[in-house]
């Protein structure tokens, strides 16, 4: 834990996706910094889990727990209806939720590019459309995107996340333009191959198309990074809290890259 303990003390931080590898650490490191917190996944099993290893970090009376569909608009506004009512108007959102699907172009289809966008970027945008409103009324606030490298730069076989991810950094772009003015900041994070089980099956996938083992597909993508492994949850967790804080007050509409060294622009 490199952050004060204080860093976040009495802010009200909303991780979403955060039965995910990234959001479960990151929800878990803002705990750490004295947040109030609410988390919200799809999943209520894990969710479970993740309250069990909060409970531990935190004042319970300072922790919210909400499953939704962010894909559904009641549920958006129930989740932000609720977790106000509960711990206070939201200071920090970490938009985590997203879902990874590596196809080539032959293979896409409509329902497919649908569900891929609407869930990473539609769904997204709508949830932080409600948190930024009272933002602005409040004059501050911290948003922080997770894209992807995939968000900078296309990839064989990648067509429609990437452009689900290209989506959210031009988004975060604009946004914080316009945020600025109100004094919210908003930034985007971009890891590439992080070692959660999303990109263990992003990489399976891959191994199945190539017809080679998980090993050999495991090898392949460490041996393209210079630093020669996949980023931790934890390391791209500790840059979205950097992120939130008032240790970041000028990084405005930045897409930070962890990549080991594979992209550099």
């Amino acid at each position: 834990m490199i952050f004060n303990h204080q860093a976040l003390a009495n802010r009200h931080i909303l991780v979403t996706g955060a039965t995910g590898g990234i959001g479960w650490e990151t929800a878990k490191i803002v705990a750490q910094m004295g947040a109030k917190l609410t988390v919200t996944g799809r999943d209520k099993e894990k969710l479970n889990k993740l309250k069990a290893e909060l409970m531990n970090l935190m004042d319970p009376d300072r922790l919210y727990l909400y499953a939704a569909d962010l894909t559904d608009a009641h549920e958006r506004e129930q989740l932000v209806a609720t977790a106000e009512a509960h711990l206070g108007g939201i200071d920090g959102l970490v938009n985590s939720a997203g879902v990874a699907g590596g196809r080539h172009v032959e293979e896409l289809d409509q329902e497919f590019l649908e569900h891929l966008m609407n869930i990473n970027y539609t769904s997204t945008v709508m949830l932080t459309q409600l948190v930024y409103r009272r933002m602005m009324e409040s004059g501050r606030g911290d948003i922080v995107n997770l894209a992807s490298l995939s968000g900078l730069r296309g990839t064989t076989g990648n067509t429609a996340y990437a452009a689900s991810k290209f989506a959210v950094v031009g988004w975060t772009q604009s946004m914080a333009l316009e945020a600025i003015e109100y004094g919210v900041r908003v930034n985007a994070v971009c890891p590439g191959y992080v070692d959660t089980e999303m990109a263990r099956r992003s990489i399976r996938r891959k191994a199945e198309r190539q017809g080679i083992s998980m090993e050999q597909a495991m090898e392949e993508a460490q041996s393209g990074i210079p630093s020669n492994r996949l980023s931790t949850p934890q390391e791209v967790a500790q840059t979205i809290a950097f992120l939130l804080t008032d240790a970041a007050p000028n990084i405005v509409g930045e897409s930070v890259k962890i990549s080991g060294g594979s992209v550099m622009r």
